[in-house]
């Protein structure tokens, strides 16, 4: 076995290209730099697999599943971030004087010397898909390298943003806050958190709905970043002691990123939250929302229809926006005058006119609406009913033709209708305009990629909390925590849904000015699922856990 031998050399003496096919490749590879493995898979010359397969063969080198294997984080401090990315490569383990190394390419030993030479180990090479090693970078290093390098270039006396940072693109706190951003994109965070603590400054992600501590700065550096964000997103630096907003557009990955950024005057100082608005990540079609199958068809009955209001409730942070929108994209087209107004227009949706809520210029809810419905609307959609006025206009709109879509916050469908008895409208107002109501949760969705099942012990509460026989209790998973999901056991999020549908006898009953209790008996009569029962079915189907289903549920079926 000769571990000299190139990449190219194997591969052709192996019979899985042909030398022509190299020649062509390195042809790319020389003008491109690009990896000539990759060349090779991109020509479609060789598959990923079938590659590592030949390298795995011929070279006697093992093939890790990154997946599985959790690299140490005493091997991955020996090499930069800057040399992981270059070469493809991710540190495994390290024992005596040798270092696992997780390679694209073995037999690029330029990659080889580099590490020898920085680490100080003999390296031992092992293969690793090109994806997991990319994933592997983004997830142990994170920002963590960054930190250490910026860090300790940002003065210490550098409490206040100077001139000199903003003009200088290598300055290290500029590196450090494009860096968080990037950071919080890959990792599909909604939202990043800049904590002043008593000692330092704390950075959190919002990932899936869960806050997750990603690091933390010294004190010296606070003002250097919380100005240097500030600045980029047309806040005034000197103004520290009340709340501002502000919004930054960047490029990640080709695409344009809108950041709405919220600064709080705290007793550390100002604390600073960047929501990420990816619109490539959000989902528009309402197939891959999560409804059931008879919740679908009940909800897409709903705004078939060409008149009346369809109200989605929930707690902030549920979906309910992309819930709408996914319906207005849906609906969508030429024969269609779709207006809507909201606080703030979050996505951008083409052919839709869109209007945002200023209060400065005396455009709310209620004023917008009002000129809205000058306009020869079809379709409404209302960004939130706060009040008596807005909600009398969207039910005059929803009875004289028109499709209003809207959102709430309470804990169930029945609880909509009834607050919007309390704002002060008549019942019978609201039984003749109101469609039906969708509430719904978001609930982490179990990594594919470490999913386990497991059946609960029959005195668990897991088997407690079944809706069989505790006895018989059902097979069950959860993630057991892996690279692809930052070792949460989770990746993505699903919705549960309750689809109420306003029947004639429900109808009756909010005439009647019956309570939520009666509402939600009698649209269970009629075969509504709640969100509890909703969300054990896909407990039961392995795509969320148990765990999972209660945070996110149980809470709220206690309340009114």
């Amino acid at each position: 076995m000769n571990q000299r031998k190139r990449l190219g050399e194997l591969l052709v003496e192996s019979g899985k290209i042909s030398q022509e096919q190299l020649e062509q490749a390195l042809l790319i590879h020389k003008r491109t730099g690009d990896r000539l493995g990759q060349v090779l898979v991109d020509l479609g010359f060789i598959t990923e697999t079938g590659l590592l397969r030949v390298l795995e063969h011929s070279l006697g080198i093992p093939l890790i599943d990154l997946s599985t294997v959790r690299p140490e984080k005493e091997a991955v401090r020996l090499v930069p971030m800057s040399l992981a990315e270059r070469h493809g490569i991710i540190p495994i383990r390290k024992k005596g004087n040798r270092l696992m190394v997780a390679m694209v390419d073995p037999t690029n030993f330029f990659a080889i010397d580099d590490l020898r030479m920085v680490t100080r180990c003999e390296i031992e090479p092992a293969l690793a898909i090109e994806a997991d090693i990319q994933k592997a970078i983004d997830q142990l290093y994170g920002v963590s390298d960054l930190v250490e390098k910026s860090v300790s270039q940002i003065q210490k006396d550098e409490y206040a943003y100077s001139s000199e940072i903003e003009t200088s693109e290598d300055a290290p706190v500029i590196n450090i806050v494009n860096s968080l951003i990037s950071q919080a994109v890959k990792t599909g965070a909604s939202d990043i958190h800049l904590e002043p603590q008593e000692k330092g400054l704390r950075v959190r992600f919002r990932v899936d709905g869960v806050l997750r501590e990603m690091t933390s700065f010294p004190k010296h550096t606070q003002g250097a970043i919380i100005s240097r964000v500030k600045i980029i997103s047309g806040m005034d630096i000197a103004e520290k002691r009340a709340p501002q907003d502000g919004r930054i557009q960047v490029q990640e990955a080709g695409r344009a990123v809108d950041v709405r950024v919220s600064s709080l005057p705290t007793i550390y100082g100002e604390k600073v939250v960047m929501r990420i608005l990816d619109q490539k990540a959000s989902i528009l079609d309402v197939d891959a929302l999560g409804f059931s199958a008879d919740n679908l068809r009940k909800f897409r009955k709903m705004y078939k229809h060409t008149y009346g209001m369809i109200l989605i409730t929930g707690p902030t942070g549920s979906g309910k926006t992309t819930t709408l929108y996914s319906v207005l994209t849906e609906l969508n087209s030429p024969t269609q005058n779709i207006i809507t107004i909201e606080d703030p227009v979050e996505y951008r949706l083409n052919g839709i006119n869109q209007v945002q809520v200023s209060n400065k210029a005396g455009m709310t809810f209620a004023s917008g609406l009002r000129s809205i419905l000058r306009q020869d609307p079809n379709i409404i959609m209302v960004g939130e009913i706060r009040d008596r006025e807005t909600a009398e206009i969207a039910i005059r709109a929803a009875l004289t033709g028109h499709l209003v879509l809207s959102t709430l916050h309470t804990n169930d469908a029945a609880g909509a209708v009834t607050r919007l008895i309390d704002m002060g409208i008549e019942p019978f107002l609201v039984a003749s305009s109101v469609l039906g109501v969708v509430a719904q949760r978001l609930v982490r969705k179990i990594c594919p990629e470490c999913r386990q099942p497991y059946v609960p012990f029959p005195d668990s509460p897991e088997c407690l909390m079944m809706p069989e026989n505790p006895e018989t209790c059902a097979l069950l998973y959860h993630g057991a925590g892996c690279i692809h999901c930052g070792n949460t056991g989770y990746r993505g999020r699903l919705a549960v849904h309750e689809v109420m549908v306003m029947s004639p006898a429900l109808r009756e009953l909010v005439v009647q000015r019956a309570s939520n209790a009666v509402l939600t008996t009698q649209s269970i009569a009629e075969g509504m699922q709640t969100i509890q029962q909703d969300g054990m079915s896909k407990v039961l189907d392995g795509r969320t856990s148990l765990k999972e289903m209660l945070r996110v549920t149980y809470d709220e079926s206690k309340e009114g």
